[in-house]
């Protein structure tokens, strides 16, 4: 068995890359939790709640921008930011037109977050632990597209659309432990 040292960057940015997927791990499943028991219906609360995932977005990729300018380019970080910025907006005024227009800009979103977590995730793979971000960037896309069609569905729901921070869970506490290796330096 032949083990591989890790630079001192790559270890620092898998540490902090370990504990913010974890972080990110657990809110998503109490947000999914949280909106799959609340936004039945359209309202304040339901926008909100629609609102506060991508906000939450750009506090984990501006944690992931500081923590890993040493292992690459920040630009897909940045837009990460930009578009989940818009989202966070676009979902506050969409909301007053009702679920499927949530659904439009909430599908846009997944998409774009998504591929930008699939090529992250795809440059990152030297690292280790990225295997899962890369399924789950491609998830999101096709998630993403799922949410727009059925935004023309005959009784659109924000049910799935909640759903679907539960898999990115999934997968962000899979990343986590698998870069356990990386953080340690070895």
């Amino acid at each position: 068995m032949t083990t591989i040292a890790a630079s001192p960057g790559i270890s620092q940015t898998a540490s902090a890359l370990r504990r913010l997927y974890f972080v990110r791990f657990a809110f998503a499943i109490v947000w999914a939790g949280v909106t799959i028991a609340t936004a039945k219906e359209i309202g304040p609360l339901a926008v909100a709640l629609f609102v506060l995932y991508p906000l939450f977005d750009v506090g984990a990729a501006i944690y992931d921008l500081r923590s890993s300018r040493a292992t690459g380019s920040p630009t897909l970080l940045y837009v990460n930011v930009a578009v989940s910025l818009i989202t966070a907006v676009g979902v506050g005024v969409a909301g007053a037109s009702g679920i499927p227009a949530v659904l439009r800009v909430w599908g846009a979103w997944a998409i774009v977050a998504g591929l930008v977590q699939l090529i992250v995730g795809v440059t990152r793979r030297k690292m280790g632990g990225q295997w899962p971000m890369i399924i789950s960037g491609g998830i999101s896309v096709l998630a993403g597209g799922s949410f727009i069609v059925g935004a023309s569905a005959d009784h659109p729901s924000l049910t799935n659309a909640a759903g679907y921070a539960i898999p990115g869970a999934i997968f962000f506490l899979i990343a986590a432990v698998r870069l356990g290796r990386a953080a340690k330096g070895n």
